[in-house]
């Protein structure tokens, strides 16, 4: 169990990757969360099962005290997808510094899918 540390304080990474789906999912046109490429999956996360989809959806790295975030989504068919992609980034980024005051540096959006309205 990693933990990320802001001034004394200890994050669970898991907890931030959990932030990090749920900010993901709020955003309008994120039809839900992807699934990374098994290749970049890690071996951690094979072996215990994958506790959520959180944490099949999000890469963490911690780099020199800031965070950098992958997030796999899949978008609505009819949503513009450069648009849910800018706002998925822009809300990640801001939940996980206001909620847990570590520098965000990155956040990069992979669309996955769309969703068509028959697929629902």
């Amino acid at each position: 169990m990693d933990n990320t540390k802001t001034s004394g304080l200890a994050i669970n990474n898991e907890a931030i990757v959990k932030i990090a789906g749920i900010a993901a999912l709020e955003v309008d046109g994120v039809a839900g969360l992807g699934k990374r490429p098994k290749q970049l999956r890690n071996f951690k996360s094979l072996m215990s099962g994958a506790r959520n989809d959180h944490s099949k959806s999000v890469i963490l790295a911690v780099e020199g005290g800031a965070l950098s975030l992958d997030v796999f989504i899949t978008v609505n068919d009819g949503a513009m997808v450069k648009d849910v992609a800018e706002a998925v980034q822009n809300n990640v980024k801001d939940k996980i510094q206001s909620m847990t005051g570590n520098n965000v540096a990155t956040v990069n959006v992979h669309v996955e899918d769309l969703v068509l309205e028959e697929d629902k």
